[in-house]
């Protein structure tokens, strides 16, 4: 028999990967493919459903090629996935009825604000962990079935399925419309959905009402680790899939970040921290998301808080892509080296309104503090130190919340590779800030939960072992100037609010 290994597929935000791990958690191979953004109008992004299913059966052929391996190779398969992006495909084809509306996007406001009403946006908080917001999947589902003729017709009448990504990759790869693939997310991914009750683990039928969802679309709801079905048919034809979990969860997952008070921050499209709460779920007083962690098969659910920053690494893309300002997103980090400091310049990233703390959807972006001194290098600068500003932020949400002060942050994530980053989030947290070996942990908490469902780790001690630090930084900037800075980043965050008014549509 064949050697083992377990791959993960990562289906996120600007492109999907499969990878191939193997006992140690060291990467064998690893094929990527990026997705198209769509961006019809100001504040809405999309994804083609088809083209990420195209590209994750190219991927996984991809990494299986590299690694010259075959389906014999592989013990399990375990999915990743951006979270709240929201398809509805039809069951008897599996054709999507609408481009998948991406987590980012920001069209349901007014389906926000009329769940609200008088009620106000933690209306259904206590059942769910979350503030009404654009963010989540509900209303994004109920969107499409106010929009596109017949939807809800069809929804009511069972034609029509629901699935964040992992959902939609988990159908495809187990047979969709010709073999009747198997309808399932996880824990992690219904809760940012706003339709799960987080102690009971099911669907709500009363929040689904309001947003007038029917609930015979919505997946069936299981753990983050245990056999879900196989692949049927394709290259991996057989081979079980094991494992789902959100990226930022299996990320965390990934982390090794398994005992209570344990956190992470995932610097991806955007960023996000996660404190492992334990088994009993903690409602935030700043801001915070109560969410799910992780459910390993039969055994007690595991809460987080969660800070989530919208926009992060995709700024270093809008920079590039949108202003030209560099070619490749790893020269931000030379350019932002010839200077010494931001030059007064602050990079309030607000493209989708402000995620957590301060969940403000009147708020758009802001380049301030502008003077003829400040040339391209003080402005990325100030793109990458937006990004540990906004750490900073969500790390004094969790402090309060939590009431015990993290004493170092685990990162993960494309943007670690940026030294000068990590520098300067350490310098403005004021603690250790630790790198991994493996630094896309997000692949590699997918694997582990894969592969603990099918027995290939025997136990999460396994994974605790397999952690390995890469690289620390400590704090070097005085106290005194920390304060400064940050204090004029939250002046300049001031100066992006109340921008979008109530004819803004």
């Amino acid at each position: 028999m064949a050697e083992q290994y377990v791959m993960a597929i990562d289906q996120g935000t600007t492109s999907t990967r499969a990878m191939i791990f193997d006992h140690a958690g060291a990467v064998v191979a690893v094929d990527q493919i990026e997705h198209e953004q769509i961006f019809p109008k100001a504040g809405w992004v999309e994804h083609d459903a088809l083209e990420i299913w195209e590209n994750t059966r190219k991927v996984i052929g991809g990494a299986l090629a590299k690694a010259n391996f075959n389906s014999g190779h592989i013990a399990a398969v375990g999915i990743t996935n951006q979270r709240e992006t929201t398809v509805v495909w039809e069951k008897a084809t599996g054709q999507p009825i609408h481009h998948a509306i991406v987590w980012q996007d920001t069209r349901t406001q007014q389906i926000v604000d009329r769940l609200a009403g008088e009620a106000g946006l933690d209306r259904y908080q206590d059942t769910v962990g979350l503030p009404l917001a654009t963010y989540f999947a509900g209303p994004k589902i109920a969107w499409i079935l106010e929009n596109v003729e017949g939807a809800r017709e069809r929804a009511e009448a069972g034609e029509l399925l629901f699935g964040t990504t992992d959902t939609w990759v988990l159908w495809n790869l187990t047979g969709g419309a010709e073999h009747d693939g198997v309808h399932v997310t996880d824990v992690t991914n219904a809760s940012r959905t706003m339709l799960m009750d987080l102690r009971t683990l099911q669907w709500d039928e009363q929040i689904a009402s309001d947003l007038g969802v029917p609930t015979a679309m919505l997946p069936e709801i299981r753990s983050s680790s245990e056999v879900y079905g196989e692949c049927h048919p394709g290259i991996l034809n057989g081979t079980p899939v094991a494992g789902i979990l959100g990226d930022q969860q299996a990320a965390t997952f990934g982390q090794a970040c398994l005992e209570r008070g344990e956190a992470k921050n995932t610097y991806g499209t955007g960023n996000f921290m996660l404190l492992n709460t334990g088994t009993e779920p903690v409602h935030s007083g700043n801001g915070l998301l109560t969410t799910i962690c992780y459910k390993l098969g039969d055994e007690p659910a595991v809460y987080a808080l969660e800070g989530s920053i919208a926009v992060s690494g995709s700024l270093v893309q809008w920079i590039r892509d949108n202003l030209g300002l560099i070619k490749e997103a790893s020269e931000i980090e030379d350019l932002a080296k010839q200077v010494d400091d931001n030059g007064g310049a602050y990079f309030v990233p607000a493209f989708s309104g402000l995620f957590a703390p301060r969940w403000r959807p009147d708020a758009r972006g802001a380049l301030v503090g502008l003077t003829r001194y400040v040339n391209k290098s003080h402005i990325a600068r100030a793109v990458l130190e937006s990004t540990a500003y906004q750490t900073r932020e969500v790390l004094d949400a969790m402090n309060a919340d939590s009431g015990v002060p993290l004493t170092e942050l685990r990162v993960d994530g494309g943007m670690v590779v940026n030294e000068t980053l990590m520098q300067f989030q350490a310098d403005i947290l004021g603690v250790d800030v630790v790198r991994p070996k493996v630094a896309e942990t997000t692949a590699l908490g997918a694997a582990y939960a894969a592969g603990l469902a099918v027995g290939y780790w025997s136990g999460t001690d396994e994974i605790r072992a397999n952690w390995g630090e890469d690289k620390r930084w400590s704090p070097q900037m005085p106290e005194a100037e920390r304060e400064r800075l940050f204090r004029n980043w939250k002046k300049a965050v001031t100066k992006t609010l109340d921008w979008v008014d109530d004819d803004v549509k």
